[in-house]
């Protein structure tokens, strides 16, 4: 988390004209490239949506470019995720089970769709450097719980 942190500090310290400013203008090489950032969430404390904006940004998008591409880019993986644990399932379910899912999947989808629209109209007009100060001192608040409380990072 901290290591991530830094980084979204030092990208916005460079001062780059970006070369993509407009979702229109994200070609498939670019688009590809970003998407293989996804894989660093792998890594225990990587983000998914912050390996992906900023490896976009690293690739010339704009923020706001990056941070909606990267919205975009989780619908395949939450619908994968979420066909993977109906298949677990064996879609099993009574009706009420069925009604229930749906009203969730419903107030989900609303709910992202008011976050993802707050999290741009925030981008547009100012830096990620809160995200890179946040990521820093949650790191480092985790590093306390866990050397306090005598346990392993493993």
């Amino acid at each position: 988390m901290v290591f991530y942190g830094v980084v979204f500090l030092l990208m916005e310290g460079r001062h780059k004209k970006p070369l993509i400013s407009q979702m229109e203008e994200l070609d498939y090489r670019t688009a590809l490239l970003i998407g293989l950032f996804q894989v660093l969430a792998l890594v225990p404390g990587t983000s998914r949506s912050g390996a992906t904006i900023l490896g976009a940004v690293f690739l010339g998008c704009s923020r706001t470019v990056a941070s909606e591409f990267s919205f975009v880019l989780a619908i395949p993986v939450m619908a994968g995720a979420g066909l993977l644990k109906l298949v677990k399932t064996g879609f099993q379910f009574q009706p009420m089970e069925w009604m229930v899912l749906l009203v969730g999947c419903l107030s989900a989808f609303l709910v992202s769709m008011v976050a993802v629209r707050t999290l741009l109209a925030y981008v547009r007009r100012r830096d990620f450097k809160v995200f890179g100060y946040y990521r820093i001192l949650l790191g480092f608040m985790v590093l306390l719980y866990f050397w306090w409380s005598g346990r392993t990072l493993a």
